[in-house]
């Protein structure tokens, strides 16, 4: 396994090699290989004879986080229309245009008036946070199918729709001004639907930490998003009465920064304006 039959040496040494530095030199506690399934018997194979070394004993446990394939939509591996490997930067670069282009036309549709920077800013942040979230957002075990158009959208189970939530959030704290600092008041039901969604962004960063599946988590955005939006059309904000005003004003503002830390975790940034 270590040494060839001709002498020379492959891929197991240099493993064993790096798992031995993380351990004597970096004093790691906990090792993640963040590798592709094929490679779970080669990696199996590592950490066994790693534990007959005597180098991988507790507390430094090391896990393989295996991850599919992404397929294109032929269910076959990706790869370009002339059969190469599709490069990151091009899907990037495919993925903000793509962004730009839905993001122009609707602010075509609402007459909003949008400086070309801007405009490139948010479709940046839309583009990569959309492959960002769908490469996420199912179990990382199982392959899954890469659909830009379907990515980049603003409707579903996609960043573009958390991320609008987030920006509806800000506007309306906005147009409030200065923010109340009295307690909550939570009276109708879904007030209490998106008080419960904000409470459980902690359970959730606890079962990703320890099943190393984020898909959790991008599931959390996406039902703390909806939730949101479900309480803005149910439940008036900015004109209602006065007490009722300050509490739904504190669960936007707390909703706001619950969705911009789970969607930062994941490493998806959130505009203040879409």
């Amino acid at each position: 396994m270590l040494r060839k039959s001709d002498g020379g040496f492959g891929y197991a040494i240099t493993d064993l090699a790096a798992i031995r530095f993380r351990l004597q030199q970096l004093h790691a506690t906990r090792i993640l290989y963040v590798v592709g399934a094929p490679q779970t018997q080669h990696l199996a194979m590592i950490f066994t004879a790693a534990r007959e070394l005597g180098w991988l004993t507790p507390p430094a446990p090391a896990e393989h986080v295996a991850f599919g394939s992404v397929l294109g939509p032929d269910g076959h591996m990706l790869m370009s229309r002339l059969g190469d490997n599709v490069r990151l930067v091009d899907m990037i670069d495919e993925a903000i245009q793509r962004a730009e282009n839905v993001a122009r036309a609707k602010a075509s549709e609402s007459k909003e008036s949008i400086d070309d920077a801007t405009l490139h800013e948010l479709a940046r942040m839309v583009g990569v946070g959309a492959i960002k979230y769908a490469d996420l957002s199912s179990d990382r075990v199982k392959d899954y199918i890469f659909d830009l158009e379907r990515m980049v959208s603003f409707d579903g189970n996609t960043a573009g729709y958390c991320q609008y939530a987030y920006a509806r959030a800000r506007s309306v704290l906005r147009k409030a001004g200065e923010l109340p600092a009295d307690g909550l008041a939570i009276v109708e039901p879904k007030e209490r639907e998106l008080a419960f969604a904000v409470l459980g962004l902690g359970t959730v960063v606890r079962d990703v930490e320890r099943a190393l599946e984020p898909h959790r988590l991008v599931s959390y955005s996406y039902a703390l998003a909806s939730a949101f939006t479900s309480f803005y059309d149910a439940c008036p904000i900015l004109k209602a009465d006065p007490p009722v005003r300050a509490s739904r004003l504190l669960l936007t503002q707390l909703t706001a920064r619950t969705l911009a830390c789970a969607l930062g975790l994941l490493g998806i940034s959130v505009p203040d304006r879409m």
